[in-house]
């Protein structure tokens, strides 16, 4: 279960609450994945090198949202005012692997990054799943901009090798503030329109259905109905279309649409895909606006799917627990195996994490797998970890061993108690040190800018 938010937030700083935005007080399953694309967050000079230094507030606030709920932001990717998060449950880690961003300038001409896409792309349970945050040009007579621009997006190409373009990958969401407009009818007409809630009579218009009737890159993406209010533009903290001077005539500008590959390719004779053939399968379970948040003078937009996958990629490439109880009394030991084809490193190393970690960097204490080693056979492999590393209030953690070479977390244990240190009992406990600030030297962030 998949939810993606699309979000014009207008330079504005986190609302107070974003329960119904995630859906998190839904009675229905919790999610498995969040994919946060946000548009116009600050990008004044001042808060962009602060954001350089640390996590934007916009990432601090999703983190410290989701990871009490078990959520780990497994990737980001900034360039000034477009920003795309994911978040991920920690099951899945293993599943996930090949994470790479990207980002494509598309203001004044390719040099200035207010408009443009930013991309993450992933392995997911083997399948190859792309996610592109866009924001085009505004303004209703800037149509054909605004697709030339998306088509420079999807030309881009990822560094490294053997990594597909965007449409080569078996499923790509595109989202964003597409910034399409209603076209030839007068704003009257449309406020009438939305008034009695008679969307379908504005849909033939919408810039972006009359486009994908011509274009033929286009035709191949999907979208739910649009049964929501135009999204922009609203006075803000209300819910009344724009009261200033110009008047901008109501517009769906945020939307999500997605392409599946295969569906796209020549169907077989009788035009229908068999169950082996159809390893992945996209469907939209809900597509709506959100008509609480006010901070901007765009709505946000959510699409929930569910992922039907095949998975081609069905057992970690290491498996790893901790050995006996752990107490922060003494010096304990991790145990783990790698499939036959792992590539390891001696640069992999695995870390002690809160069950409620917030990124792979956010761990508390880790060992290289190397240097740590204590015994080796053929089951397994056995690493120290110092009880001076422990916290010695205890507590639930998880084991996360992570891979150089594929720069992702490749194993994860299940959660587990550590007994804390009876000896400090009653005694004032030291303060735990940032974790951040023992990181190992190798690890790479995936926030570019």
């Amino acid at each position: 279960r998949l939810h993606l938010v699309t979000w014009n937030v207008g330079t504005a700083s986190p609302p107070p609450d974003v329960s119904s935005l995630l859906q998190l007080d839904s009675l229905g399953a919790t999610m498995d994945m969040y994919v946060i694309g946000l548009q116009e967050v600050n990008s004044k000079i001042t808060n962009f090198l602060s954001d350089l230094a640390f996590d934007d507030p916009w990432s601090i606030f999703f983190m410290t949202v989701l990871s009490p709920l078990g959520y780990i932001k497994l990737s980001s990717v900034r360039m000034q005012g477009l920003l795309l998060l994911i978040f991920v449950k920690h099951v899945h880690l293993p599943f996930i692997r090949d994470l790479h961003t990207q980002f494509t300038r598309t203001g004044l001409y390719g040099y200035w990054g207010n408009k443009g896409g930013v991309t993450i792309r992933m392995s997911l349970y083997g399948h190859t799943v792309c996610f592109m945050n866009c924001h085009l040009p505004a303004h209703i007579e800037n149509t054909e901009q605004r697709l030339d621009d998306f088509e420079k997006i999807l030309e881009m190409q990822f560094e490294g090798d053997n990594i597909p373009s965007a449409l080569e990958h078996d499923v790509l969401f595109w989202f964003g503030d597409l910034n399409f407009r209603i076209a030839d009818y007068g704003i009257h007409f449309v406020r009438e329109s939305i008034n009695n809630k008679r969307y379908n009579l504005l849909w033939e218009k919408d810039q972006l259905n009359m486009a994908k009737k011509k274009e033929a890159f286009l035709q191949e993406f999907i979208e739910g109905p649009l049964h929501f209010k135009p999204t922009y533009k609203f006075d803000l903290y209300s819910d009344v279309y724009d009261t200033s001077e110009k008047k901008r005539k109501p517009a769906w500008t945020d939307r999500i649409l997605w392409r599946v590959k295969n569906l796209c390719q020549h169907a077989p004779k009788g035009g229908e895909f068999s169950e082996e053939q159809q390893t992945i399968s996209v469907t939209l379970n809900n597509y709506i606006s959100h008509m609480s948040y006010g901070i901007s003078d765009h709505k946000p937009v959510t699409g929930t799917f569910g992922l039907e996958l095949k998975p081609l990629v069905s057992e970690p490439l290491v498996t790893l627990s901790p050995e006996g109880e752990w107490s922060a009394e003494h010096d304990v030991l991790i145990n783990y195996s790698a499939v036959p084809e792992f590539p390891s490193s001696a640069w992999d190393w695995i870390g002690l994490f809160k069950v409620t970690f917030k990124h792979v960097n956010d761990y508390v204490t880790y060992s290289w797998v190397e240097d740590d080693e204590v015994s080796s056979n053929k089951d397994g492999k056995q690493v120290y970890m110092s009880a001076a590393e422990i916290p010695d209030v205890g507590g639930e953690f998880l084991l996360c061993y992570y891979s150089n070479n594929l720069q992702s977390v490749v194993g994860i244990s299940q959660p587990f108690q550590i007994q804390p240190n009876r000896t400090l009992i009653g005694k004032e406990l030291p303060q735990e040190e940032n974790s951040w600030m023992q990181r190992p030297d190798n690890l790479e962030s995936h926030d570019e800018f």
